[in-house]
């Protein structure tokens, strides 16, 4: 998983961690700002690489995409400072401040960037943009909402997220789109509570650590791949736990922050948003299914060469971690008792 593990690296991931704590214990807008853009530049040089040109590419795009966010951010807060008792003003600089959060996080509409950059990513690096660089953006986004327009995204993020994974074949991608599409449930979140937020997150973080560490070990990065490698069956099953978990599908661990938030929602009366949250959560579990059912019954010729092997180590820890993903909610419930 740490891949050519040296000094340096371990200088910008301490800086990473370092200014996503800056940022969200700032008591000052400016200072969350500079708590960003440290963010940006140590992230950048663990994304670039000169053996790769697709991570330099990569790299790139993401600077440029983070500095025009972090310019409208700035801009945002200057002119808040100096208008501040106009209401209507006030009322576009949320908006304004609230969309360079969701551009910096790749929310839609704003996602474009977020497939591509990812594609061009490690499995390590792809994990960190999927999951701790959303931390600051939101924190910062719920200390100005605007709830109308952030309802507005959120049903878009849920639906882009489904129409952008339906044809991918790249993992990555998918995982790209899967991301888009949990943002909006961690927005709702957002709104309700921020202990929920946190929980869901968690959660998230946990299922897509597995995932990313199950294809790294086996060095798979598209659909294909999954059913031409000769995987041992404990591998493939433990894929379909963790995919499964992570659409949402009870009783897997994966279900639980979703009904947590689906319970919200309905004492609420946000009967709509629900139905279009549960349905476009029922279309990605019908993706991941896709995917798993192939992998699991396409039986190609198993030539010796050909057959594959993960250590033991790497072995237990995967079934250990998909264990929890499949008991989880079931033994926390006991708990609860």
């Amino acid at each position: 998983m740490f891949p050519n593990m040296n000094s340096n690296k371990m200088f910008f991931y301490f800086i990473l961690i370092f200014s996503t704590l800056i940022s969200i214990s700032s008591n000052s807008w400016l200072g969350c700002w500079i708590g960003l853009e440290i963010n940006l530049l140590s992230f950048i040089p663990l994304i670039s690489s000169h053996k790769n040109l697709l991570h330099s590419e990569a790299a790139l795009k993401y600077f440029l995409i983070q500095a025009i966010a972090s310019i409208n951010f700035l801009f945002s807060i200057l002119i808040k400072m100096i208008l501040m008792k106009n209401f209507e003003i006030n009322y576009l600089i949320s908006i304004m401040i609230n969309s360079s959060m969701l551009m910096k996080m790749g929310s839609a509409p704003f996602h474009f960037w977020f497939p591509n950059i990812i594609e061009g990513l490690s499995w390590l690096n792809c994990f960190i943009l999927m999951t701790w660089q959303k931390i600051s953006p939101m924190i910062l986004l719920s200390y100005y909402m605007n709830n109308n327009f952030l309802m507005m995204i959120m049903i878009i993020n849920v639906i882009i997220g489904v129409l952008g994974g339906i044809n991918q074949t790249s993992l990555r991608k998918l995982m790209a789109f899967s991301s888009i599409n949990n943002l909006g449930w961690m927005l709702i979140s957002l709104m309700i509570s921020e202990n929920l937020w946190l929980f869901y997150l968690t959660m998230y973080s946990f299922l897509i650590s597995i995932l990313c560490l199950t294809f790294n070990l086996l060095n798979v990065y598209f659909i294909n791949q999954l059913f031409i490698i000769n995987m041992n069956s404990i591998i493939k099953i433990s894929l379909l736990i963790n995919f499964l978990s992570l659409g949402g599908l009870p009783p897997f661990l994966g279900f639980f922050p979703k009904w947590i938030t689906i319970n919200f929602l309905i004492l609420n009366n946000f009967f709509y948003i629900s139905f279009i949250f549960i349905m476009m959560s029922l279309i990605m579990l019908f993706f991941y299914i896709r995917i798993i059912y192939s992998s699991i019954m396409f039986n190609y010729l198993k030539l010796k060469w050909f057959t594959f092997f993960l250590k033991n180590k790497s072995m237990l820890m995967i079934n250990f971690f998909s264990m929890i993903s499949l008991l989880g909610m079931i033994f926390s419930t006991f708990f609860y008792m």
